[in-house]
């Protein structure tokens, strides 16, 4: 335990022993399922599991990790007997705060959890513990020619199954898809502790509801995943890359809809505004334009064969009055320089907002124009720099909103320029979440996009799940 994190706990420590103690029963009866190193109750050792990349935090009054599925179930049988809150978790990589366990209770890490428990290459799938890392995934069927689509920026850290949980997928799902259309079955744990198998091992299947892909996305409020079927996808045999600059964000987006329409779908298309450019601009040496409103990052992939015709087609798309510049990369080098524009951004950022909001909104990508737009006359309102960039090709802009929350000013005209932002999204045929999901962050604006009778609906199917309401409580939809 380093010096600093015993610091900041002597600072809690004293509020942290007024938390009311677990039943002795309930913890006799988690004691059946785990041992004194998988089961956590000192306030020291459980505090680290109260928190996720969201930065809010809330003390769980007990740890337990699991690695078999029939310790889920006696877990979730537990917290059902006596009504203790049930908080499932990956690896902490979200950003609403989908993990932090609002009511204390019971945090249930999947991080042990990483067995690969079938892997069949004929049959183009592989079934693993929710615990294992996409990195993991990938590196394994990479062996035999294969990849799993979703492919988060926090691959290398983040799990499985919090993937399944925020349906998170990334820059490739412009062409393979999300999750759910990458995901053909899974086992779980509803909330009274029932263990289902829902999904199926083939390409087809109509018997049922579809229960999976219910599931996913769901953040843990329906049932506890612990083992997922995986659909992959053959290796591409060749990738080629492009870089487009354009004047206006109006080009960009005229591009974006052009190359959409088109028979060859990028396996990427990836968008960055004029203000995300002008501040790599200012932290990097970069030969982009001074006057550069908008860039696309562009890739194509399929066979070698064929593939500089597929190119070609999507530069001519990519061609309209505003193009400032276009380049297609000829090797790995170049490939990686052209990479390098839109992955100096990152630390960019993290280097002028370290604790910046970003929020991940979607709309029609006919209507990028108006919502950069939007965002940048509220940027001028609130006096608040706001930087975009986002997976063009299905409409999905991140939305940094730079401040420091720690100044009181800031963090309420931030909060008041995000209550505009999401509005502005859904004036515009959006919605509020393309892949962070919900979680608190966002909980509380839902009723804006979702009308009174599906969220009743949505609740009845959280009753019918977990009628007792201890799966993630108070997550996703909005309070009664």
């Amino acid at each position: 335990m380093s010096r600093a994190y015993k610091q900041e706990l002597n600072k809690l420590l004293p509020s942290l022993n007024t938390l009311t103690k677990l039943p002795s029963d309930f913890l006799a009866l988690l004691s059946e399922a785990f041992t004194k190193q998988t089961l956590l109750t000192a306030p020291e050792e459980c505090w680290a599991y109260g928190y996720d990349n969201s930065r809010l935090h809330r003390l769980p009054q007990a740890v337990i990790f699991p690695t078999t599925h029939e310790q889920v179930v006696s877990a979730v049988q537990a917290c059902h007997q006596f009504s203790i809150a049930l908080t499932v978790r990956g690896r902490g990589t979200g950003t609403t705060g989908a993990t932090v366990p609002l009511h204390n209770g019971v945090v249930m890490s999947m991080e042990r959890m990483t067995k690969v428990l079938e892997f069949s290459p004929d049959n183009r799938y592989i079934t693993v513990q929710t615990g294992i890392t996409n990195q993991q995934v990938q590196d394994l069927v990479k062996e035999k020619g294969f990849f799993w689509p979703p492919d988060p920026t926090s691959a290398a850290f983040c799990s499985i199954g919090g993937n399944l949980a925020y349906n998170s997928a990334g820059p490739k799902a412009v062409k393979y898809g999300t999750p759910r259309e990458n995901t053909l079955g899974l086992r779980a744990v509803t909330g009274e502790g029932k263990e289902i198998r829902v999904g199926v091992f083939t390409s087809k299947g109509v018997v049922g509801y579809d229960l999976t892909r219910l599931i996913i996305g769901s953040e843990g409020t329906l049932a506890i995943i612990t083992e997922a079927t995986l659909k992959l996808m053959p290796l591409p045999e060749a990738k080629k890359t492009l870089r487009a600059i354009y004047n206006t964000v109006a080009n960009a987006a005229k591009a974006v809809s052009a190359i959409m329409a088109q028979a060859v779908i990028p396996c990427a298309l990836e968008f960055i505004d004029g203000n995300a450019i002008n501040m790599i601009r200012d932290y990097t040496e970069t030969d982009l334009p001074e006057n550069a409103g908008a860039m696309l990052m562009i890739e194509v992939d399929g066979q070698l064969e064929g593939l500089e015709f597929a190119a070609e087609k999507v530069i001519a798309a990519a061609s309209n009055a505003g193009l400032m510049d276009i380049r297609l990369a000829q090797t790995e080098a170049e490939v990686a320089a052209l990479w390098q524009t839109r992955k100096a951004l990152s630390p960019a950022l993290r280097k002028v907002a370290p604790k910046k909001i970003n929020e991940d909104v979607v709309v029609p990508v006919t209507e990028m124009p108006a919502l950069i737009a939007g965002l940048d006359a509220l940027s001028k309102k609130y006096q608040l720099p706001i930087v975009n960039f986002g997976h063009a090709g299905n409409g999905n802009i991140h939305v940094n909103l730079l401040l420091d929350p720690d100044e009181l000013e800031q963090s309420k005209k931030a909060h008041a320029c995000l209550d505009e932002i999401f509005s502005l999204v859904l004036t515009l045929n959006g919605t509020l979440s393309g892949e962070h999901g919900v979680g608190i962050e966002k909980r509380d604006f839902v009723d804006r996009e979702l009308d009174a009778n599906s969220i009743a609906l949505m609740r009845a199917i959280k009753r019918q799940f977990d009628p007792r309401g201890i799966l993630n409580p108070d997550k996703m939809l909005p309070l009664l």
